[in-house]
């Protein structure tokens, strides 16, 4: 049995896990008392009113998205295994001791399991529990003569059992094995339906790596995704106390005697394993939270869960919102809570108390809260939607200084917020005065001039107009819908000022005009009054009504502008593909927007920034904007206009960060510095920057993979051409250097045909490597940045003919068949490089064809302009080789002469593509390859040439050495 302390609870993916995040945030708040200065205390000025009415609030419903995500994470696909993971801060723990404990239960409950791969450590209590399991034999690579143990996956996924046991998740595999890591086996087990145990400890997962390298001071080189974490299916954490494994250590149970001193003095320091053991709480308790969010969510809790206190405090225009967010994160520091600084922002906000609000969300920010803005019109309604999603125990909010009678007139949000909030803790706290002046806390209402306020009365006196005509024929009461229509009119197009004014205006006309007595004030008639006040507050009413409904449009025509920039913005970054174009689109998207000027940076090779791209005139050129870019660039924080650092400068400055490495610098100068982005602006500007950012290093990546692309293909043509040159030059050399040494050595005992046989021997050879050499440096001419085609006017005859010629002696006795029509129109290019080409396919036919077999050169004009072909009766070609056989020193077919570089084919690709052509090979049914390429034709030839009376004939019958015509 494991020791008292090793493990901690169930797996936590069970519905009831909040029990489980319960103890180990108690755990961390231990870890954290042990290591750091007691915080303050909660004030006992706080007002507190805990609630916990049995009233629920607005609404109860699941939300949609949270059930589709707790049904996605409760799916299991029929074909996919579950994994569990056996999680530890450190090895030593008995991640690998729990996870055959548990799974010799599983196997005594009637389980098909197997040991894929065990690492035992010759721990005599964890050799025990392995024995009587089934277990797999391991997979032996030879490694600079060294035997490693391996996982043999495919043997696995060939006995395949119900549950593997694969050990040490983050092991990197031996060279030669299908994967490079051992996370890609289990992958593929849990692809093939097998559910998988496997262990991991906390300095093994990717972005917890830099920070455990930080505090141990010793880097780890293998990690995992952090997406293998978030995928498992169930996590076990796997505790025990510093103090024990330290012991542990001494006792020779974690490593051989030989590495305990090394380990003790280096990684296994007490202070290392209590932080490395909070970042495994930590790291559980976050995964708990994530799957208690998601089963709340789904089953529509309008009750937290306190699992872990959340706090969220309300944060408006006041100027006593700043002591309220200080006492909210004492608050949370007294339990070690996370908090939030949440404010709703109304339609129409005046700048007045959008500029309070954003230095209230900034104080937040710095003493550690997370800021949000919500936009709606209800504060109330809003803040509660918000904590039921974020489970959020406590709500702290600042008295109200409003008065009781405007309390009583418009209602109070703490009044609301207390009698609404159900089952979580509010917190009326009372704040002081700042040297800040007192701002609205409602949206500033548009202010109408003089000519809306005529209109309206202009829209009454028509409806004045319309009823005085239609009073002889219908009962005054009918008149209210001539006056109801006008005030609709009104309230639908002008602002609050003049709807009620025209609502006023049409009730007073009424009575004035249309009630007896007539041209008084004074109704006798019981019913009319009841019309007239019923008129009245109609009026009212849809006044208020259209103005929220139009303030909820411009709400929503805003959040489209903003949600339209963002989509616009991402498919023009997705299009573009090098870093200059991402920074062009981004600098132009961004000052049509922010209407402004924008200048994009990047760093040089020295780490100083220059210009990537510039919208506008603005391109910080001076001495104070560049030191504030730079500052920007090597800080990793905001600068500038509209913030507290250098805020002088005439634009604001942001890092353009991704994966913690900066990658430039975004530079804005608003057109107008009045007045300060608002915080909505600035989290568009920072999303903007966001996406760019991610776009740059994509760039990045794609350009790094290119460069790796290149560097192996350079690495294979330096080895191809060492293998190359290895042989086809130590061939020739070894042969004249014999035929050399023998006509030296020996002239006296040589006959004169022996020494006229070296010596043609000698030149021969010398021959073959000057084509070598010769090739060599023309793939190379044909590579180099600068080459530039001599082009010129040519029959195609003419150049066949030339070709054929130089290569009588290797044709021959081949048959040679030309069909080149008469009418061939003209080709504008480099004539002696198509030469070549033609020759090296002639060549080519020649080595890999009988020597009685037929060779056949064809041409014909096709759309494309005229297509050469190079005929031969060979064995063709191997299936699947058809673009092989163009790479450089690549010889594919069988060849009765074996002396060929592999560089003829990709010479001819080379200079077809140079061209504008295009070149290509196929397997001929009656047997043979078929070589082809194409050249471009310009539609009209210079004057005075043609193909007629210029070439040979276009249909012969060549047999080397003397062509003869076949027709």
């Amino acid at each position: 049995m494991l020791p008292d302390g090793w493990r901690t609870g169930n797996p936590v993916d069970t519905p009831d896990c909040s029990l489980h995040v319960l103890a180990h945030l108690h755990t961390i708040q231990r870890i954290n008392k042990a290591c750091w200065p007691h915080p303050d205390l909660a004030p006992n000025q706080a007002c507190t009113a805990t609630l916990s009415q049995g009233k629920t609030m607005a609404d109860s419903r699941p939300d949609p998205d949270a059930l589709l995500a707790r049904a996605q994470a409760a799916e299991t696909h029929p074909r996919r295994g579950r994994l569990k993971i056996f999680f530890g801060m450190c090895a030593g723990v008995g991640k690998t001791y729990a996870m055959l404990q548990e799974a010799r239960e599983r196997c005594a409950a009637g389980a098909d399991l197997v040991v894929g791969y065990i690492e035992t450590h010759k721990r005599p209590d964890t050799d025990a529990l392995k024995e009587g399991l089934e277990e797999l034999p391991p997979r032996w690579i030879e490694y600079r003569g060294v035997r490693l143990r391996e996982l043999d996956l495919d043997a696995v996924l060939a006995r395949r059992p119900g549950l593997a046991l694969v050990d040490e998740l983050a092991h990197t595999n031996a060279e030669g094995l299908r994967h490079a890591k051992r996370y890609q086996d289990v992958l593929e087990l849990l692809d093939a339906g097998i559910d998988v145990y496997t262990t991991v400890n906390v300095q093994h997962i990717e972005s917890l790596n830099d920070v455990v390298a930080q505090i141990t001071g010793v880097p780890v080189r293998e990690t995992i995704p952090d997406s293998i974490i978030e995928r498992a299916d169930e996590i076990e954490l796997v505790d025990i106390p510093p103090d024990d494994l330290l012991q542990r250590l001494r006792e020779g149970k974690v490593y051989v005697a030989d590495q305990v001193q090394r380990a003790a003095e280096k990684f296994f320091r007490r202070e290392n394993l209590v932080a490395l053991r909070e970042l495994a709480l930590r790291e559980t308790a976050a995964r708990v939270g994530k799957q208690v969010r998601v089963e709340r969510a789904g089953r529509g809790e309008t009750r937290p869960w306190a699992t872990a206190e959340r706090i969220l405090v309300c944060v408006g225009p006041s100027p006593l919102s700043a002591r309220v967010i200080r006492i909210a994160r004492r608050m949370a520091a007294a339990v070690h809570a996370e908090w939030l600084a949440v404010s709703v922002e109304p339609p129409g906000q005046s700048e007045l108390a959008a500029a309070q609000v954003r230095r209230n969300l900034k104080l937040a920010e710095q003493l550690g809260g997370e800021p949000t803005v919500i936009s709606g019109d209800r504060v109330v309604d809003e803040i509660l939607a918000y904590a039921v999603r974020h489970n959020v125990t406590k709500i702290v909010i600042g008295k109200t200084a409003l008065p009781r009678w405007r309390e009583w007139l418009r209602g109070s949000i703490v009044d609301e917020l207390i009698r609404r909030s159900g089952e979580i803790d509010v917190h009326v706290v009372k704040g002081e005065p700042e040297d800040i002046v007192a701002v609205r806390t409602r949206g500033e209402r548009r202010h109408a001039n003089w000519r809306e306020y005529a209109a309206a009365t202009a829209a009454v006196g028509l409806c004045v107009i319309l009823a005085t005509l239609a009073h002889p024929y219908l009962p005054a009461a009918n008149h209210t819908m001539i006056f109801l229509a006008g005030m609709v009119f009104v309230a639908t197009r002008y602002s609050a000022g003049p709807s009620v004014l025209a609502s006023v205006l049409a009730a007073l006309s009424f009575n004035f005009l249309f009630t007896e007595p007539y041209y008084t004030f004074v109704i006798y008639d019981p019913s009319l009054f009841i019309t007239f006040i019923a008129l009245l507050i109609t009026g009212l009413v849809v006044s208020g009504l259209a103005q929220r409904v139009r303030r909820q449009a411009e709400s929503i025509r805003t959040r489209y502008h903003r949600t339209f920039a963002l989509y616009f913005m991402s498919r023009q970054l997705a299009a573009a593909a090098s870093i200059e174009a991402l920074a062009k689109v981004a600098a132009k998207h961004v000052a049509d927007v922010f209407q402004g000027d924008t200048v994009i940076l990047g760093p040089d090779s020295t780490g100083r920034l220059g210009v990537l791209a510039v919208s506008g005139p603005f391109a910080a050129e001076p001495t104070n904007e560049r030191t504030a870019a730079q500052w920007v660039f090597e800080h990793g924080q905001w600068a500038g206009w509209s913030t507290d650092t250098l805020p002088a400068s005439q634009a604001i400055y942001l890092p353009l960060v991704a994966s913690g490495k900066a990658l430039g610098v975004l530079a804005l100068r608003p057109r107008r510095p009045e007045p300060p982005l608002e915080p909505d602006q600035r989290h568009m500007l920072e999303t903007f920057a966001t996406q760019l950012a991610i776009a740059m290093e994509r760039a990045a990546f794609a350009s790094q993979a290119e460069a790796a692309r290149r560097e192996v293909e350079t690495e294979h043509v330096r080895s191809s051409l060492l293998s190359c040159v290895s042989h086809d030059l130590r061939t020739p050399l070894a042969a004249i250097a014999g035929a050399a040494s023998t006509l030296v050595d020996e002239p006296a005992q040589l006959t004169t045909e022996a020494r006229r046989e070296l010596a043609q021997s000698i030149a021969e050879e010398a021959g073959r490597l000057n084509q070598l050499v010769g090739k060599l440096l023309d793939m190379t001419r044909l590579e180099a940045a600068g080459f530039r085609l001599q082009r010129d006017w040519y029959p195609l005859d003419e150049l066949v003919g030339a070709a054929l010629t130089r290569l009588n002696s290797i044709l021959q006795p081949r048959r040679v068949i030309t069909d080149i029509p008469e009418d061939l129109p003209l080709i504008h290019v480099d004539g002696p490089l198509i030469e070549q080409v033609l020759a090296n396919l002639l060549e080519n036919a020649a080595r890999y064809t009988p020597r009685q077999s037929t060779v056949t050169v064809a041409a014909s004009a096709v759309a494309s302009g005229v297509l050469v072909e190079v005929i031969d009766e060979g064995p063709g070609l191997q299936p699947g080789t058809e673009k092989a056989v163009f790479r450089r020193f690549v010889r594919i077919r069988p060849a009765a002469d074996r002396s060929g570089t592999g560089l003829g084919l990709a010479i001819c690709e080379a200079v077809v593509r140079l061209h504008g052509g295009q070149i290509g090979t196929e397997n001929r049914r009656e047997g043979g390859a078929r070589f082809w390429f194409t050249l471009p034709v310009p539609a009209t030839a210079p004057a005075g040439l043609s193909a007629a009376g210029q070439s040979a004939p276009s249909d012969q019958d060549f047999r080397a050495p003397t062509p003869e015509a076949t027709k």
